[in-house]
C-alpha cells in the first residue's frame, strides 16, 4: 500500500494542454505566467504583443479563472476579438465568454446593467461623432452664436475642444489657449456652448463616446453599490497599448483595480506618438508608482528587423531623456542602413522614384515597400513623381494632393490665369468670396462666356449690380497684375496664396495646418519654368484611379506612403524614411518644449522599427522657404552620433 502524504496546494502547478515552455520565449513565458498583482509588460516594437495577451488569456482560462471575470481592453473592437480568437484556437470556447473591448464598448455594456445606481436612464441613446456634432450646432445656434459677426468656431472643432477637456483632465480655457489659440478672444462663449452642450445632451436622455467614460468612472466613484456590483465582477484585467491611453482611460483602470489588483498592462513607452489625441505618454510611468509591487517585464527579442535596424532603434531610445530603455535584440543580420543627401525636394522624389523603379524590375512585390513622413504635405512632390512614373501607391494619413481641397481653391485661380474661359476653376473660386452665392456666380460666368477678349476688365462691365461685387473685382484686379508682370511661377503661387489666406481662414478652422501644404505647394512650384508644365503635373490623375484588371502582375500592389502616425503598428520589407531635417523631422514646432521634442524621438523610433530588412533615411540638402527662398538644410538630430559601424552615407549626383 502507498502512502499517502499531505501537499500544500499552492506548491502544486497546473497541467495546461498547451506547451507554453515551446511556443513561447523566456520573456514572454514569464509575462504569460505572472499570476496575481498588477505587472506592467514593456513590450517593444516587433516583440510578439498581441501573442503575449492572447497566451496569458489562454492560460488564465486553463488555470480555472472563470473566462466572464477577466476583462481585455484594447483600442479598436477588431483587435479584442482577433486576440479571444487566437485564444480559443489555442485552447477552446471558453474564451469567448472574457469581457473583451474598447474602453467605450465596455463603459457601455457596464453602464447598461449597473447605470441606474448613479440614476442613468438604461434606455439612453449613444450619439456618433456626426450626431454629437450635430446636436453642438443646435446649441451653438440657439444660442446664436452661430451669427456672430466674428469668426466662431465650427461644430467639430467645439465638439475637439469639449472632448480634449474631458479626456486629458484640463480645462476648456487651457485646451482653446494650448490647442486653439485663434479663438482665446472667444473663450467664455465656448465655455457657455459646451455647459449647454452637457445640459441638452441630459436633458435628451443621450451620451456620446465620451460620457460613456466619464459616467462609468461616475459610476465607480459616486455609488458604492454600484462600484462593488461592477468590481466583484472582475478578477483580472488586461489592458492593450497602454502608452496610448489619456488621462481618463488612465484613472479608470485605476478604479477598475481597487477590489482585484490582478492588472496586467502591456505597451511600449517608447512608441507613446498620439499626444495630439490627449494619449499621455506619462501614465505608462505612473502605472509602476500607483499600483504596488508592480512586476516589470521588459521584452526585448525582436522578430521583425535586423540587427543593424534595431542599432539605429537603440541608438535614438539611447538619447531619450525618460525612457525605459528596452534594448532590442535579432537573430537577423542584414544591410547597414542609408542616409542619403539630395540637392533638393525633386531630387529626393526622383530618387526614391528611381529605386522604386529598379526594385520592381528585380521582382520586389511594391506591397512590400513604403515611404514614411513626418506630415502628410510632405509626400506631395514624390506623389507627382510617382504618377509621372506610373507607379501605383496608397496614402494614409493626410490627404492625397489631389484630394485636397484647399490646394484645389488655390489652383483654381492659377488655372484662370492660364486658361480665363475655365469656367470650372471659376465657378469653384467664385463661390469662396464674400457674398458671392450661386446666382451671382452664374452672372458672372456668363459675362465671361460673352466676352472672348479683355476677359480681366470684365468685372467693371457687368451690367446688372451683383452681390460680392468688390470680392470680385479684387479677384480680378489680381489675375490683371499677375497677367501683366510676367513673373515666375513662385512668385505667382505666393501672391495667389496671399489673396487666398483670408478665404482659407473663413472656411477652415484648421487653417494654419493647411497654409502649411500652401507653403510646400509654393515650394515644389519653384522647379518649373511654365505655368503649363506645372498645373499640367498638379493635374495628372494618381495610376490607382485607372488601375485595371487586364494589366499584368502587379494590379492589386501598390507602394504604401504613410504619416508615421498611421504606420504603427505595420511592417515593410524596405522602407524610405523621407524629409529627416531639422525644423521638418523633428517639426519646428516640436523644438519649443522638452517633452514635445522627446514625442519626436519616439515618432523617428517608430518609423525605423517599421522596417524589416532595409532603411533608408533620405533629406534635402537645399529647401524652398517662402520668404527666403532656397536656404541650406540642417540634417535631423535624430542622426547626430550615428558612427559609420552603423549607417552608410550617400550623396546623390547627377550622372556625368
Amino acid at each position: 500500500m502507498k502512502t499517502l502524504v499531505l501537499k500544500k496546494a499552492a506548491d502544486l502547478q497546473t497541467r495546461y494542454s498547451i506547451a507554453y515552455e515551446n511556443e513561447l520565449n523566456g520573456e514572454q513565458l514569464q509575462a504569460v505566467m505572472h499570476r496575481e498583482g498588477p505587472a506592467l509588460v514593456i513590450a517593444g516594437a516587433g516583440t510578439g504583443k498581441t501573442r503575449i495577451l492572447t497566451y496569458r488569456l489562454a492560460r488564465l482560462v486553463e488555470s480555472g479563472v472563470p473566462p466572464e471575470s477577466i476583462v481585455l481592453l484594447t483600442f479598436t473592437r477588431k483587435a479584442a476579438n482577433e486576440m479571444m480568437r487566437r485564444a480559443s484556437l489555442l485552447l477552446d470556447g471558453r474564451c469567448e465568454k472574457v469581457q473583451g473591448g474598447t474602453f467605450h464598448s465596455f463603459a457601455h455594456t457596464t453602464l447598461r446593467r449597473y447605470g441606474a445606481f448613479i440614476g442613468l436612464d438604461p434606455n439612453y441613446t449613444i450619439l456618433d461623432q456626426a450626431d454629437a456634432e450635430d446636436a453642438i450646432n443646435i446649441t451653438r445656434s440657439r444660442l446664436h452664436f452661430d451669427k456672430s459677426k466674428k469668426r466662431f468656431p465650427l461644430k467639430n472643432t467645439l465638439l475637439s475642444i469639449y472632448s480634449m477637456s474631458v479626456n486629458c483632465y484640463i480645462p476648456v480655457e487651457q485646451v482653446i489657449a494650448q490647442r486653439y489659440s485663434q479663438f482665446v478672444e472667444h473663450s467664455e462663449a465656448i465655455h457657455t456652448v459646451l455647459r449647454e452642450f452637457v445640459a441638452f445632451k441630459q436633458s435628451s436622455n443621450v451620451l456620446d463616446y465620451d460620457d460613456l467614460l466619464v459616467y462609468l468612472l461616475r459610476l465607480l466613484e459616486q455609488s458604492e453599490q454600484g462600484r462593488e456590483a461592477v468590481l466583484n465582477s472582475i478578477r483580472y484585467i488586461m489592458v492593450d497599448e497602454y502608452q496610448d491611453t489619456n488621462k481618463l482611460q488612465h484613472h479608470l483602470v485605476k478604479k477598475l483595480t481597487d477590489v482585484h489588483q490582478n492588472i496586467m498592462v502591456v505597451g511600449d513607452d517608447a512608441q507613446s506618438i498620439y499626444s495630439f489625441r490627449g494619449a499621455e505618454a506619462e501614465n505608462i510611468f505612473d502605472f509602476e508608482k500607483e499600483h504596488k509591487d508592480t512586476a516589470v517585464i521588459a521584452i526585448s527579442k525582436n522578430y521583425r528587423s535586423t540587427q543593424e535596424i534595431l542599432r539605429i532603434s537603440n541608438h535614438t531610445l539611447n538619447q531619450s531623456l525618460k525612457s525605459y530603455h528596452n534594448v532590442l535584440q535579432s537573430d537577423k543580420n542584414g544591410a547597414k542602413p542609408f542616409v542619403v543627401a539630395t540637392k533638393n525636394e525633386r531630387q529626393q522624389s526622383v530618387f526614391i522614384t528611381q529605386l522604386l523603379l529598379q526594385q520592381r524590375e528585380e521582382g520586389v512585390a511594391l506591397d512590400e515597400i513604403a515611404v514614411l513622413f513626418r506630415s502628410g504635405f510632405m509626400s506631395f512632390d514624390l506623389e507627382i513623381e510617382l504618377q509621372k512614373a506610373n507607379i501605383p501607391f496608397r496614402k494614409y494619413g493626410g490627404l492625397r494632393f489631389s484630394e485636397t481641397a484647399h490646394l484645389k481653391d488655390l489652383l483654381a485661380i492659377v488655372k484662370i490665369l492660364h486658361n480665363p474661359h475655365d469656367i470650372i476653376s471659376w465657378h469653384r473660386i467664385l463661390l469662396l468670396l464674400d457674398g458671392v452665392g450661386p446666382k451671382s456666380a452664374s452672372l458672372i460666368i456668363e459675362e465671361i462666356q460673352r466676352n472672348s477678349e479683355d476677359i480681366y476688365w470684365m468685372s467693371p462691365n457687368i451690367n446688372k449690380p451683383v452681390r460680392g461685387y468688390d470680392a470680385i473685382l479684387s479677384l480680378c484686379s489680381l489675375l490683371l497684375q499677375l497677367h501683366s508682370d510676367n513673373a515666375n511661377i513662385p512668385d505667382i503661387m505666393t501672391k495667389v496664396s496671399t489673396f487666398y489666406r483670408p478665404l482659407l481662414q473663413k472656411k477652415y478652422d484648421d487653417f494654419a495646418k493647411r497654409m502649411k501644404d500652401i507653403e510646400t505647394i509654393i515650394g515644389i512650384s519653384s522647379a518649373y519654368s511654365s505655368v503649363a508644365s506645372f498645373l499640367s503635373d498638379m493635374s495628372l490623375e494618381g495610376p490607382s484611379d485607372s488601375i485595371n484588371a487586364e494589366q499584368e502582375g502587379n494590379e492589386h500592389e501598390f507602394v504604401t506612403l504613410s504619416t508615421i502616425h498611421s504606420a504603427k503598428g505595420l511592417e515593410w520589407k524596405t522602407v524610405f524614411i523621407i524629409w529627416a531635417l531639422d525644423g521638418r523631422f523633428p517639426s519646428t514646432r516640436s523644438l519649443e518644449s522638452a517633452a514635445a521634442l522627446e514625442e519626436e524621438r519616439r515618432l523617428f523610433y517608430v518609423a525605423v522599427t517599421r522596417a524589416k530588412d532595409e532603411l533608408v533615411i533620405t533629406y534635402p540638402i537645399d529647401v524652398f522657404d517662402r520668404e527666403s527662398g532656397m536656404v541650406l538644410g540642417e540634417p535631423s538630430r535624430f542622426l547626430q552620433g550615428m558612427n559609420e559601424d552603423m549607417i552608410e552615407r550617400f550623396v546623390v549626383m547627377e550622372e556625368q
